[in-house]
């Protein structure tokens, strides 16, 4: 199964990242949760240790080269648009609590040719890691979707948009869910986080209407603590039994 993750800054893509690897990690499944977030920090979530000390794929210039073969001239850069990628996994991954973590780095933008070699990489990885292995992935990734593209859509089983409670967060889904569709993305759900209430599940719920409501994740005090802590937010017992709950929908014969 592979399973996309969007939604506006800071509304809890990358908690309801970790709190799905750990789901589908102690349900036997192999995971590989792809942190393609510019902010990273899905490691951190997870309970990786020395989780900020991982070098993002898109920094590491040496790999880039070599695998894009990368040569600049008077004309631009010439590279491969089908670079090698296969055993980047296994290479260039940290495991920990029976999930592989890797971390992207941000998809570049600009008119500059030098930024096409890194987003190459990333692209082809992304895609390997959609189509060609038969893990369990999860990916957190930034309010866009940048690293889906036509080619990894169909890979896609379930592109789920967190949403919190608040006019912007439903606008940022909305522009989601209209990216998606140029895509051809058409497994779409939502997620509420932070719900305070059943008046703001209300509010969740028809704000996203027409849309599969997967569940609503319940706002926890703890977390907060356990962030300025530094103690995995993966230890929250209320929003993993929502999280569990939401696995459970995913793994149903109907959603497979």
């Amino acid at each position: 199964m592979k399973i996309a993750i969007s939604g506006k800054g800071g509304v809890g893509k990358t908690l309801l990242s970790a709190f799905l690897a750990h789901a589908f990690a102690a349900g036997g499944y192999e995971v590989i949760a792809i942190d393609a977030d510019p902010d990273a920090n899905l490691g951190t979530a997870l309970g990786f240790p020395d989780a900020g000390q991982i070098v993002p794929i898109s920094h590491l210039k040496d790999l880039i080269r070599e695998r894009t073969g990368a040569k600049e001239s008077a004309s631009g850069i010439y590279f491969k648009l089908n670079p090698k990628v296969d055993d980047l996994p296994e290479e260039h991954s940290v495991r920990h609590d029976g999930i592989r973590l890797m971390v992207m780095g941000e998809v570049k933008k600009g008119g500059s040719g030098c930024y096409c070699p890194e987003n190459t990489l990333l692209r082809s990885l992304i895609s390997h890691l959609l189509l060609g292995r038969d893990d369990v992935v999860i990916l957190d990734m930034a309010a866009g979707i940048e690293h889906l593209s036509r080619g990894t859509a169909q890979a896609v089983d379930r592109l789920i948009i967190v949403v919190e409670p608040g006019q912007a967060s439903m606008e940022t889904a909305r522009r989601v869910k209209q990216l998606a569709s140029d895509i051809g993305i058409k497994k779409l759900a939502v997620v509420g986080n932070k719900v305070h209430d059943a008046d703001e599940e209300a509010y969740i719920r028809k704000g996203t209407e027409g849309l599969d409501m997967l569940g609503v994740i319940p706002y926890d005090t703890g977390l907060v603590d356990a962030q300025m802590r530094g103690l995995p937010v993966i230890r929250s017992q209320a929003i993993k039994s929502s999280v569990d709950a939401i696995y459970t929908k995913l793994i149903a014969p109907r959603n497979t």
